[in-house]
């Protein structure tokens, strides 16, 4: 379990992209966090295939394959990957680890696993930001025109006149 002490969470946090609207990591990233060939990793999933349904895992197509090339400028040619690779949503991260039985695949994942939950949670949040944000807009343009009336009435009283003022209290003898 030392080698979960070796993984800062930030290492784990810059490998997890954003595909298809979702987070994912990448075959690679995640066989060299395993410390295991990435062959080995994708044959293990192409043995277990009913462990990886599509919202679990999926290979990038064309585009999404140059597009993660281009941003990580990785090999186009000799000794480069010949396949897109392989893909896996946070599920099918955690369902790695039922296949690669290893003590340093099951400390790693432990490791992946809060960063994970960590994203989640600073997404979350930024979301009830963004929120109550969307409502205090819509409360200020309501409230634009509420303080323009209290601020109008406040004027229409400071321009009545005083007139006589009636006396208030208890009248004693002498003053009947």
């Amino acid at each position: 379990m030392e080698n979960e002490l070796e993984l800062p969470e930030e290492a784990i946090a810059a490998r997890i992209r954003w595909v298809r609207g979702q987070k994912v990591m990448v075959d690679e990233d995640l066989a060299k966090l395993y410390d295991v060939p990435t062959k080995r990793l994708n044959e293990q999933v192409k043995r277990n295939p009913d462990r990886f349904p599509q919202d679990f895992m999926f290979v990038l197509d064309e585009s999404e394959w140059q597009a993660l090339r281009s941003q990580n400028a990785t090999s186009k040619g000799r000794g480069g990957r010949r396949y897109p690779p392989m893909v896996f949503t946070e599920h099918g991260v955690l369902m790695l680890s039922s296949i690669l039985n290893s003590e340093r695949a099951v400390a790693v994942n432990i490791r992946i696993m809060r960063v994970f939950v960590r994203m989640n949670r600073i997404l979350q949040n930024d979301l009830e930001l963004l929120i109550r944000l969307e409502r205090m807009e819509g409360r200020q343009e309501g409230m634009d025109e509420a303080l323009g009336q209290l601020f109008e009435a406040v004027k229409q009283l400071m321009d009545k006149p005083a007139g006589e003022r009636k006396r208030l209290g208890y009248r004693g003898g002498d003053d009947v």
